[in-house]
């Protein structure tokens, strides 16, 4: 099964070798007709710590790598 692949802006860049991207999505509400834009934020992996505030990143699913962790920053010729 392939992995989910999400596209975001990194928003902290504090931690050491992590980064928060928040990933924005949109849809159309069921009732109502209107379209509907909610984000999330997930924490992911960012080994050489490359990424700073305001890049747009895409993350990838992964093994829990600590409590918060289960997304890695990868290339985006890696995501297509």
């Amino acid at each position: 099964m392939p992995k989910r692949v999400m596209q975001g802006t990194v928003v902290s860049d504090k931690n050491e070798k992590t980064v928060v991207v928040k990933v924005e999505r949109r849809f159309t509400h069921p009732v109502m007709k209107k379209t509907i834009r909610m984000s999330k934020k997930y924490k992911a992996h960012d080994e050489g710590n490359d990424h700073k505030v305001g890049d747009v990143v895409f993350i990838q699913e992964s093994a829990p790598i600590s409590r918060d962790k289960r997304w890695v920053v990868i290339s985006a010729e890696e995501a297509k």
